[in-house]
């Protein structure tokens, strides 16, 4: 019998990255792209009303969802940081708390720590819907942002540690000058993924009433009973913006791969 070779299959939750490479791929982005421009633009020319009622109603849940988005991702970068930290640390329970935090995140859906965040945990500490958002955003994306910071960090050569040591740093010094800034240059482009997963759940904090894109969107419906146009309108916005991130994170990798050269 054939031995059969095993491979493994990459899946990524962000959107389409259009690949230098592949005319095809590159195709299908640009189709995508300007084909969802084409349409937000003619829409509201053709058929003014509601689209263009949509149009005006929508862009302060534009910059809200934006505004959700940025802050959860520095956020979860300190706190991924950290916690890729402590998933290398030598010493045990930091190992184990950090590793701990990862598995027990991981394992919950986002939509349930939203809820859990906000209702469970509303009732001792009280939230505004804001930051009860931005705070489920973070400490959800922090233990994945966490295992690629430990990727990281481990696809350092040990050699540079060692040489670090050897030249009279500390630990914590060599981490601090040497590995770190190595690090980020390599996990940059995961980490944009990340950016544009992080966009897309943002529409989940609509359930908390934050006014971000899909909560204007449903606002609008709920008053016009328009839902096919308005969801159109929100979901042809939120592609173009998913699409936008992708281009730049594709740059962004490009030009690294060129300065590695």
């Amino acid at each position: 019998m054939a031995e059969i070779k095993s491979s493994r299959i990459e899946v990524s939750d962000g959107a389409l990255v259009p690949d230098k490479d592949s005319h095809s791929l590159f195709s299908a982005w640009k189709i995508s792209f300007f084909g969802a421009v084409a349409i937000l633009i003619i829409l509201p020319i053709v058929w003014p009303d509601p689209y263009r009622d949509i149009l005006k109603f929508i862009p302060d849940g534009i910059l809200k969802t934006f505004q959700v988005t940025i802050l959860s991702i520095i956020f979860a970068l300190i706190i991924g940081l950290f916690t890729g930290l402590g998933r290398i640390s030598r010493i045990t329970i930091i190992n184990r708390i950090a590793t701990i935090y990862v598995e027990v995140v991981r394992g919950i859906p986002l939509l349930v720590q939203l809820f859990y965040i906000y209702y469970a945990l509303g009732k001792m500490v009280h939230l505004p819907r804001m930051t009860s958002a931005i705070f489920a955003m973070s400490f959800c994306y922090g233990a994945y942002l966490g295992e690629i910071f430990r990727a990281g960090l481990q696809a350092i050569p040990k050699g540079q540690m060692e040489a670090a040591l050897a030249l009279g740093l500390s630990r914590s010094q060599a981490i601090r000058k040497i590995i770190l800034p190595q690090t980020f240059r390599i996990i940059m482009p995961p980490v944009g993924n990340e950016f544009i997963a992080l966009l897309k759940d943002s529409s989940l904090v609509s359930i908390l009433a934050v006014s971000d894109l899909l909560r204007r969107g449903r606002e609008f419906a709920s008053t016009s009973f328009q839902y096919f146009q308005t969801y159109t309108v929100v979901a042809l916005v939120y592609l173009v913006i998913t699409l936008f991130l992708s281009k730049l994170v594709a740059i962004m990798e490009e030009r690294m791969q060129q300065h590695e050269r």
